[in-house]
């Protein structure tokens, strides 16, 4: 009896220990299946906050700009974040030159451009056959006599050189600026279209060294003098107000003539996304952008 006493006693307590073994193993699974079902809600959670996003994403309309680097990109950088908000994703691609924007914007590749004035425009149109228009001004560039190897218009003597942009409009212009400040005189009626054939008089014999515009300020320590666009200024370093020997004034009517613009193929002017661009980049924030970072060497266009 007591033998058979011990061996229930054994069996009850196998028994228990496989009971509480089982119990063990269902408390485990339970535990890791609640792991397993958060790490689920987390990955749906992530999965859906994509989804949102490539949502937000796909329901934007897409402008595509051309511009120079400085200061229309930086510009257009400050537009992107208030365009966002507005249901419109701003891509913007910065180039070196004055042709290729206005080429890839007749083509239809890109939507808009911001980069030129008027006169330059239209002159691209009459020559190159395109067909761009004026969307919006929005800025206005003094042109300015910065420092070469000579740092003041006092010391002009014969023989010095001077470096200007080669291009028609803006070649124009630098010599209309030296025309003003008594370097040389344009014959009579020489205007927007004024070219070193159409120089008059030069009582110091300069020399017009012609550049395509984006290498002007890189001639700076090899000519007396360089007149430069008011963004190729800014990449090299210099201020309006404090570099410039002299420059077109903020209230001339060179401001009116030379507004920078938002061009466009003919026909899109009145596209709802160009519109929505150029209200932006006239509103007060970016003005205020504009005046408080490029030291006078750009001006917000009323």
């Amino acid at each position: 009896m007591k033998k058979k006493f011990l061996g229930l006693v054994a069996a009850g307590i196998l028994a228990a220990g496989v009971l509480t073994g089982c119990g063990g193993t269902d408390a485990g699974s339970e535990n890791n299946t609640e792991a397993a079902t958060s790490e689920e809600k987390d990955e749906a959670a992530d999965t859906e906050a994509a989804s949102d996003d490539t949502a937000d994403s796909a329901d934007k309309v897409t402008i595509k700009i051309a511009a120079s680097p400085t200061p229309h990109a930086e510009i257009l950088q400050q537009a992107k974040t208030i365009l966002a908000d507005k249901g419109y994703d701003l891509e913007i691609t910065e180039f070196e030159d004055y042709v290729q924007p206005n080429e890839v914007v007749e083509a239809g590749e890109y939507d808009a451009n911001y980069f030129q004035h008027i006169p330059y425009l239209e002159n691209f149109n009459e020559e190159k056959g395109t067909h761009l228009v004026n969307a919006g001004g929005i800025h206005y560039e003094p042109f300015g006599i910065y420092p070469g190897t000579k740092s003041s218009l006092d010391d002009i003597a014969d023989g010095d050189s001077i470096a200007v942009p080669n291009d028609t409009t803006n070649e124009a212009r630098a010599l209309l600026l030296l025309q003003d400040n008594g370097i040389l005189k344009l014959k009579d009626g020489a205007g927007l279209t004024a070219t070193v054939t159409d120089i008059e008089e030069n009582p110091h014999n300069i020399q017009i060294v012609e550049l395509e515009a984006a290498q002007v300020a890189r001639v700076v320590s090899e000519n007396a003098y360089v007149v430069l666009n008011g963004n190729y200024a800014l990449e090299a370093g210099f201020s309006v107000g404090k570099d410039a020997l002299a420059y077109e004034k903020n209230d001339s009517e060179a401001a009116k003539t030379y507004v920078n613009v938002i061009a466009v193929k003919e026909g899109n002017e009145n596209n709802d996304a160009i519109k929505a661009l150029v209200e932006v980049l006239k509103s007060d924030e970016i003005k205020n952008y504009i005046t408080s970072t490029y030291d006078g060497a750009v001006v917000p266009f009323e």
